[in-house]
């Protein structure tokens, strides 16, 4: 598979996570009065992942997250030459995502940016108000989770098709834990989209969602490898169920 089809594949994959996740806490959060509320958007959030993984991770590996890519090169399951490609990719999907989330969301009369728009922040832009410390702590420790889970889920010694199913439950019990600390990133592209829409507080805040993610993942690829792996590379993952070998992932 060419790596313009892969870079691709992930930009329509992270389009849907952005627009599915951010979306659904955009217009479906608290709506009217009542509404899916977190575990609405925590549940969507997991559910993008896993449609979606079905869907592209037998041609990118589903990544649809700058962190995962860099986690999955820390835990030798992706190559280094591809991780800038992946990341430009998956930042355009979730740029392209916020904007068409703008625009539906802008048809509602009294609509204002000033909620938040979905965007990750700390200290007065946290949902519970939680400092900066504190966020920064939430998210690596979620994404070293997530990466963990990734890296386990796609082991070549676990039985093959099941990877998006544990993978999409662990994203959304991470939203279940961290949308009152940060409104959950752990994925700076998710993060970039609707922050360049906000602009101000939202873009001056956006570095702790880039670095504390790429960090967390890092770890966690890094973890898995010295716990978990066998001596050997395993190849580069795929989230979706078995295909033929002729259309594997860099086939």
């Amino acid at each position: 598979m060419s790596l313009s089809r892969r870079m691709a594949a992930e930009l329509i994959g992270t389009f849907w996570l952005v627009l599915g996740g951010c979306g659904a806490a955009v217009l479906a959060a608290g709506f009217p009065h009542t509404g899916i509320g977190f575990l609405g958007v925590a549940l969507a959030f997991g559910l993008t992942l896993l449609t979606m993984a079905y869907a592209i991770g037998h041609i990118s590996g589903c990544h649809i997250n700058p962190a995962v890519s860099v986690g999955l090169w820390a835990g030798g399951r992706f190559p280094g030459s591809e991780v800038i490609p992946y990341i430009i990719a998956q930042v355009i999907g979730g740029i392209i995502a916020a904007a068409v989330l703008y625009v539906i969301a802008s048809g509602k009369a009294g609509f204002s940016l000033g909620a938040g728009f979905a965007a990750n922040g700390y200290g007065a832009h946290s949902p519970g108000g939680y400092s900066l410390e504190a966020a920064a702590v939430c998210e690596v420790v979620m994404t070293l989770i997530f990466l963990f889970v990734i890296m386990g889920a796609t082991d070549k010694r676990v039985p093959a098709g099941f990877a998006p199913i544990p993978i999409g439950l662990v994203l959304t019990l991470i939203h279940l834990i961290s949308i009152p600390v940060t409104n959950t990133s752990v994925n700076p592209a998710r993060s970039t989209g609707p922050a360049l829409f906000v602009g101000g507080w939202a873009i001056a805040q956006l570095w702790l969602f880039w670095v504390a993610p790429i960090l967390g993942a890092t770890l966690g690829g890094i973890l898995y490898r010295v716990v978990c792996s066998e001596e050997i590379a395993l190849p580069a993952p795929s989230l979706a169920p078995p295909v033929a070998p002729a259309t594997q992932p860099g086939a």
